[in-house]
Order: structure tokens, then C-alpha cells, then sequence
């Protein structure tokens, strides 16, 4: 079946930089989404669609697909207890923290006693990501996972 919207897309992956160097991947458990709904960044959802499960590839998004141009905007300070973690970051160091609209990446500038200064621009902003992508299975969404807008994971209900 191949990957077209309101179908489950389950995949593994690998990201590069420009360099080679890794960047992430999916580790053992593949990611699983419902294709169309904006469960995933764009340019990786334009590269998966019309594959098959079974197929293997490589493809590169740029960063207008990606997670944007780096921009020049001025620090944030969050607080040190809405790091997720529990750990003290270092300068350079990307922390993820509870943000009021959700949770956000960034990259640490500087460290107080109770705050951090980060660079509010994800940390992948302006950056080519180079993607090696397995297709283990395309199928159907259903009735509910389309009512949600997501995918579901075995047997039921899974956020």
C-alpha cells in the first residue's frame, strides 16, 4: 500500500547533517503517524508520499521544509525547574522545556543560578536534513485516528 493521506505510515529512520555526522534517529520502536495531518515536518511527509511499505530511501530537506531558516531573535529565559530532564544543562547543550504552548527544543546560551538563556530557534533551524527512511507498513487509518487527526498505537488508544 503506498503512503497517501489518512493512512498510518509507520517508518524508521536516520538523520544527517550536511556533514555526515547523525543527527537523530528512530531508534527501535518505529515512528508511527497518520500522513496529511501535520504530524511531522513537512518536507520529511512530501518525502514519504506515493512509497511503499517495504521500501527503503534517501532523500534531503531543506530548511524551508524543515524547521525553518535560522533566525536572529533575542534569548528567552526559562526557568530551571521547567527543564524537562532534571538535570543542570551546559551552554551548547539542547534541553527541551515546558513552554505554555507546549513543549519546545532549544539550544542553552547561558546558565544562572535559577534561570537558562536560550536561542528560542529550534535547534535543527537553517539546517539541510539528509534523511535514510524504511517503510515497515502503510495501512488504513481508522474512523478514530482520523477523528483525532493522529495515529493510534497497538491495540488502542496511544499518545
Amino acid at each position: 500500500m503506498q503512503v497517501d493521506n489518512n493512512r498510518v505510515v509507520s517508518f524508521h529512520y536516520l538523520l544527517r547533517d550536511d556533514e555526515g555526522n547523525e543527527l537523530g534517529h528512530s531508534g527501535e520502536v518505529p515512528v508511527t503517524y497518520l500522513h496529511g495531518h501535520g504530524n511531522l515536518v513537512p518536507g520529511l511527509e512530501t518525502g514519504l508520499l506515493g512509497h511503499e511499505d517495504g521500501e527503503r530511501l534517501e532523500f534531503s530537506v531543506p530548511p524551508e521544509q524543515g524547521y525553518g531558516a535560522h533566525q536572529n531573535l533575542p534569548s528567552q529565559r526559562v526557568p530551571i525547574k521547567r527543564l524537562l530532564g532534571g538535570k543542570r544543562p551546559q551552554p551548547g547543550e539542547v534541553v527541551a522545556y515546558q513552554a505554555d504552548d507546549g513543549t519546545r527544543q532549544a539550544t542553552v546560551i547561558k546558565v544562572g543560578k535559577f534561570n537558562v538563556d536560550v536561542d528560542p530557534n529550534h535547534p535543527l533551524a537553517g539546517q539541510t536534513l539528509h534523511f535514510e527512511v524504511e517503510i515497515l507498513e502503510v495501512r488504513e487509518a481508522t474512523a478514530e485516528e482520523l477523528a483525532h487527526g493522529h495515529a493510534h498505537g497497538p491495540g488502542g488508544h496511544q499518545h
